[in-house]
């Protein structure tokens, strides 16, 4: 590995990735390892601080407030990335309970039905990006630019993007990838449009601590001000990572409180489920908005992950469709190097988006769906949502067709 804000890089790259966040690291080093011999660069500037897979505290303050419910096609892509054993905390959540405030509707998904030992995995999102990042410097051609990029040139008649830096400095690429996030400068600059919309609510993250213990379970409230989720934590049975998304008038008033009333409101939202919340972290606090790009790409240039889409976190499959992405990306790639054709070519990009929008999109309408359907307040729909999810919780074909969907099984 050769990092430098210098640029001391090869004067073409086959591939130049922007954004070392997990679906940009998992990217690049599901390349390297797939193409032995391809010159890549991953550039960020966040890289001049080398994420750290440290973890020796276990207060409330010390987990990361970022958590992501990976699937089991996430983890799958971690074991063969040589990932997953390096990350040193996470919890396993073998049941998933979910139910309507407003009704006696409820589902709950246990691991058992499908015979397998966890429906997914919690984990903190610095020590997946640390545990990548111990993969990543070890791969010798990686070459990591701790420069931001200032601007992006027009691709040229060989299919060759520049990339000017900060520092001044210019890159030459084959393939420019934007996993630059939800705000990808990538994909403004190459006039790749979206469809969004505000959803109208904020998430507030926190780590908290309950009386009773989580039983490895993911808990989810949908309320009619928007769900309420209580996702396991290692190392304390009774730790969790809430999710709790509200309209923004709402969040801010919640963030404005102090500790002890903002956690007598959570144990009144959450119903004293897992008895008082006693404990808290910091609190956070994220806007929420849905995004989806019309086109993934465009000659050399293609998106991956949050610069793609980003979606409402209820079900938290944003990470997991970013690495989905990966996945396919990787292959198609891979695919176009082994056929001698260039990276950025509309033949491989062009495969790229169509073997993932539909699914991004599908899952993206679903999770709309789900806000729309629990928001509403008509009697008639309560009482159909509420029996419909009475139903469903005693069809276990159509819940385990469910689970496998979502597991990526």
């Amino acid at each position: 590995m050769n990092p430098t804000s210098e640029v001391a890089v090869p004067a073409l790259l086959d591939v130049l990735v922007v954004g070392a966040g997990l679906v940009g690291q998992a990217l690049s080093l599901a390349l390297l390892k797939d193409n032995p011999g391809i010159r890549l660069a991953l550039v960020d500037p966040a890289l001049l601080r080398e994420p750290a897979l440290a973890c020796e505290q276990d207060g409330l303050d010390d987990f990361d407030l970022r958590v992501s419910a990976l699937t089991d096609q996430s983890r799958r892509l971690f074991e063969r990335l040589d990932a997953w054993s390096a990350i040193p905390r996470l919890q396993p959540y073998r049941s998933m309970k979910v139910w309507d405030a407003e009704g006696t509707g409820a589902v709950q998904f246990d691991a058992a039905d499908l015979h397998v030992p966890a429906l997914g995995h919690i984990v903190e999102n610095r020590l997946a990006l640390a545990a990548l990042w111990q993969q990543l410097k070890a791969c010798e051609s990686l070459q990591v630019v701790t420069s931001a990029v200032r601007s992006i040139g027009s691709t040229d008649a060989n299919g060759v993007t520049s990339v000017l830096l900060e520092t001044g400095e210019e890159l030459h690429t084959r393939l420019l990838v934007g996993a630059d996030g939800a705000h990808s400068r990538i994909r403004a600059w190459a006039g790749l449009p979206t469809r969004e919309w505000d959803y109208g609510h904020s998430a507030i993250v926190a780590t908290i601590e309950c009386e009773q213990s989580l039983q490895q379970t993911a808990w989810q409230r949908f309320l009619p001000s928007g769900p309420l989720a209580f996702l396991p934590m290692p190392t304390n049975p009774k730790l969790a990572s809430i999710v709790w998304s509200i309209g923004h008038d709402d969040a801010a008033s919640l963030m404005a409180l102090d500790d002890e009333t903002f956690l007598a409101e959570l144990s009144k939202a959450f119903e004293y489920r897992l008895g008082k919340v006693v404990g808290i972290s910091r609190r956070a606090l994220f806007p929420l908005r849905q995004r989806h790009a019309r086109c993934y790409w465009s000659n050399g240039i293609v998106l991956a992950g949050d610069a793609a889409h980003t979606i409402h976190p209820l079900a938290g499959q944003g990470v997991n469709l970013g690495f989905k992405d990966v996945e396919v990306l990787a292959e198609e790639l891979t695919r176009a190097f082994q056929r001698g054709l260039a990276p950025g070519s509309a033949a491989a990009l062009g495969r790229y988006q169509r073997r993932r929008e539909g699914d991004n999109l599908a899952t993206m309408a679903a999770m709309e769906g789900f806000k729309r359907l629990f928001e509403s307040q008509q009697p008639w729909v309560r009482l159909l949502r509420n029996e419909g999810m009475r139903r469903f919780d005693r069809l276990l074909p159509l819940k385990q067709h469910a689970m496998m969907k979502a597991m990526g099984l």
